[in-house]
């Protein structure tokens, strides 16, 4: 791994203040990929375990006053609180892959589940609070009660009830594209995103992913990145590699980041292994007419410019951009792709946060035209996290050029 020193960091932070939004982005370029993957691990985790740890304060809190029990169940409630911070400290920091198949899957699925409950207890708690504040909701309602007690829990296990029945619930959404380009015949293609296979996405979800495509026969399947939610060996393990060699149909794939999380030589091992053809920034031709170019994910600061791939690509063929992060939209219009395909935003997966991601980017979910260049960002066929979808869907799209 390339170190970089405090000198180093602090001259790049230098250089971004002082030049344009180009210059920047440049400098930002030739930055090692161990300094992005670095800070995931020391930015990006520490402030979400920061943020548990609030939440857990602030719902352990709520929790102790509501309760009609003695101190001592209460000890329980608070204890269960603190596992979740224990499972997901061993998800994220220690890792998990030093345990059984089977311990791990429990931590992954206590540990991720606990994100969005913990988030839906505090926003119900908050909306309750603010109730009393304004006369809405009497204090006795949230002070060792017993109506209040069943209906925290009561609207918390509905909720995600439906949440995990719905993250199963996958929905085919079909797009159909006259091609401004000759084509000698329509073509069938299955797209898919954000798989996320591992110690929760397992082989058994990943059989029946594989059947519902194989029905649908497509000439080709792609796959826009993250087959991997964050280590290969769960994949190894579980024999998964066999599943994708049932797909009746050649396999197309670009990297996404958590593929780079989970090591980059390890993903593009187990592509080899599964008879998927791995796409980064290079161009393969998946039909009479039509031309498949697959990105390298962002998360490599050195891939190609979109420009730069655009000029090996015949003009006259139509073209399928997969590119895993849906930014920088209008690269894609400049260089006359027809069809580009994202993932990576998964919708933000629950309510609200769908609300706060279409603020980060152009397009986070479904549809978009941009001059003759038309754009999917799906939201994902499966999950990072704990298994729910509230406010949002899983899928997998189904498109027929014609």
């Amino acid at each position: 791994m390339t170190h970089l020193s405090c000198a180093q960091i602090k001259g790049f932070l230098l250089v971004s203040a002082r030049h344009s939004e180009r210059s920047c982005c440049a400098s930002f370029r030739r930055l090692p990929l161990s300094f992005y993957l670095c800070t995931m691990k020391t930015v990006f985790i520490p402030i979400v375990l920061l943020l548990m740890c609030a939440g857990c304060g602030y719902v352990g809190r709520r929790m102790w006053l509501l309760l009609p029990v003695d101190n001592a169940y209460k000890m329980v409630v608070v204890g269960l609180l603190l596992a979740t911070l224990v499972c997901f400290f061993f998800n994220f920091i220690v890792g998990l892959d030093r345990f059984s198949l089977p311990v791990a899957r429990v931590f992954y699925e206590v540990g991720g589940s606990s994100i969005f409950i913990l988030l839906y207890l505090a926003m119900l708690f908050l909306a309750l609070d603010l109730g009393r504040l304004f006369g809405l909701v009497p204090s006795t309602f949230l002070r060792h009660s017993v109506p209040g007690t069943l209906f925290v829990f009561g609207f918390i296990g509905a909720l995600f009830t439906y949440g995990y029945v719905h993250y199963y619930h996958k929905v085919r959404v079909e797009i159909v594209l006259p091609s401004r380009k000759p084509l000698p015949q329509p073509s069938k293609f299955v797209l898919l995103s954000d798989m996320h296979l591992g110690y929760h996405n397992t082989r058994h979800d990943l059989a029946k992913w594989v059947d519902f495509i194989n029905a649908e026969h497509p000439d080709a399947v792609l796959i826009a990145g993250d087959i991997v939610d964050f280590s290969i060996q769960p994949l190894l393990k579980a024999g998964m590699a066999a599943e994708f060699r049932r797909l009746n149909a050649p396999v197309y794939a670009c990297l996404g980041n958590h593929d780079y999380y989970a090591g980059e030589e390890n993903s593009e091992r187990f592509y080899r292994e599964a008879g998927i053809h791995l796409l980064r920034d290079t161009a393969v031709a998946i039909g009479k007419g039509i031309t498949l170019v697959g990105r390298d994910d962002r998360t490599n600061t050195h891939r190609k410019p979109l420009n730069e791939m655009m000029k090996t690509v015949d003009g006259t063929q139509y073209t399928i951009l997969l590119d895993h992060q849906p930014y920088h939209l209008e690269a894609a219009e400049r260089q006359h792709v027809d069809f580009q395909f994202s993932g990576h935003t998964h919708n933000g997966q629950v309510w609200p946060i769908n609300w706060i991601e279409s603020a980060i980017y152009e397009k986070a979910y479904g549809r978009l035209t941009k001059g003759e260049t038309h754009y999917y960002v799906s939201s994902g066929i499966g999950i990072w996290g704990g298994k729910f979808r509230i406010g949002t869907q899983s899928e997998y799209v189904v498109l027929t050029l014609q």
